[in-house]
């Protein structure tokens, strides 16, 4: 009984020691030559001079876009935009399920493109039929495909559904539903948010602008006042991220959105919203945002300063909104895209931009600030109501040749018939 009780326990009966399973978040280890801020980072001016090549280069090419005009810029937001979803599609391939699924990558763009089809169709519908009004053949075939442009998307999407369906094999089904799943998500984010700013350009090249600088602004400021005076850590998703940068970068878009209104609302080709997709500047009468006006300060402003009033433009207290969320609410955008690559465990979502990353990197918090442009511009700037481009825009959209033909006659004849009553 005693021998019994000293048998030693056979090992595949020792109890099991679980461990803790670990967290796939990335945690960032303090670098060699530092701390993880930049103020600390000994190769701190290496990486600001890359930096700062890089940008000087986007800055001047940006520059040149715009200058060149409304579809010059609305060429380049569609080229970043594939290159987003370019950088996007393969942070989630795998080269072995590929190998399997021969037209797989193509399915993708399909559905890209269709997107892209059915947020351009609504968005430059209008414009496209006032560029072709003189050609009565170009006319009636635009008028027919935006007619029927919503029936069009809608079978390409379900031309790329079966394509889906048809192509699922056994073993493959969880990657090819997490790849459907991610191209819709990548849609709906990303491709959908950043259209918004091809409304904004249509609306006056201004609205377009002012947004995107400010976001330049904020973030080359938030990364200067975090290169020199960085020590508060502001948010774990971003190590490096500061509330001195943050902060600093607030003060100066919130300042800088002021000025810069004041500066392009006295271009007016920047101010004019464009009707139809013709190249060239613009001339218009500027509305009553852009004229100047004169506000007196107080007195004991002057006591201390030359100026007894000033001459302001009425779009610049519009700006100051566009600042604030800039400054305040658009970083979260950058937070979110960090968030995500902590997720993947990828520093960057590509590398197409010497010392800032992918196009996706530079395009976070623009995709942000282009929605909030767009729907502020809609509900406090635009005049709402019935106007005569409003009604002539839906009788060039929607009606035939024939029928505008009728209409203009049915309204030759009321209107004698009012004339010969009054």
């Amino acid at each position: 009984m005693q021998k019994e009780n000293n048998t030693a326990v056979p090992s595949s009966a020792t109890p099991r020691v679980r461990h803790r399973r670990r967290s796939s978040e990335v945690v960032p280890e303090p670098k060699a030559n530092g701390g993880n801020f930049l103020a600390d980072d000994r190769n701190k001016y290496k990486s600001m001079w890359i930096r700062t090549h890089s940008t000087v280069w986007m800055i001047g090419g940006f520059a040149l876009i715009v200058y060149m005009g409304h579809l010059y810029i609305t060429a380049m937001v569609v080229i970043i935009q594939i290159f987003m979803a370019k950088e996007l599609f393969n942070l989630l391939r795998k080269a072995h399920e590929d190998r399997h699924l021969p037209g797989f990558r193509l399915l993708n763009w399909h559905f890209f493109f269709t997107a892209m089809f059915f947020v351009y169709g609504r968005l430059l519908s209008q414009p496209l039929v006032n560029t072709v009004t003189s050609d009565k053949f170009l006319y009636q075939f635009v008028s027919s495909l935006v007619k029927y442009h919503m029936a069009i998307c809608y079978f390409l999407y379900i031309a790329g559904f079966m394509w889906f369906i048809l192509t699922l094999k056994k073993k493959m089904y969880k990657y090819q539903f997490g790849q459907y799943a991610w191209t819709h998500m990548i849609l709906i984010v990303v491709f959908t948010q950043s259209s918004f700013t091809v409304a904004n350009i249509f609306e006056g090249i201004f609205w377009f602008l002012l947004p995107a600088l400010l976001i330049v602004i904020n973030d080359i400021f938030a990364y200067i006042f975090g290169f020199f005076f960085g020590r508060t850590p502001l948010i774990k998703l971003s190590p490096k991220k500061t509330w001195e940068g943050f902060i600093g970068a607030s003060v100066t878009t919130i300042i800088s959105a002021f000025v810069l209104a004041n500066i392009l609302g006295r271009f007016h080709w920047l101010t004019c919203p464009r009707k139809d997709l013709s190249t060239g500047w613009l001339q218009c009468d500027p509305g009553p945002l852009f004229k100047p006006e004169n506000y007196i300060l107080p007195g004991w402003i002057s006591q201390w300063f030359p100026w007894k009033e000033i001459n302001v433009l009425p779009v610049q207290w519009h700006a100051l909104c566009f600042g604030l969320f800039a400054s305040i609410i658009a970083p979260f955008g950058g937070f979110f895209a960090s968030g995500f690559k902590r997720a993947f465990k990828i520093k960057d979502f590509g590398d197409s931009i010497p010392g800032h990353g992918g196009i996706t990197d530079r395009m976070d918090c623009q995709m942000v600030m282009a929605v909030f442009a767009y729907i502020y511009h809609q509900s406090f700037v635009v005049r709402q109501g019935i106007s005569i481009e409003m009604i002539l825009d839906q009788i060039l959209t929607n009606l035939t040749f024939e029928e505008q033909q009728s209409l203009v006659m049915k309204l030759g004849q009321i209107l004698q018939e009012r004339l010969e009553h009054s």
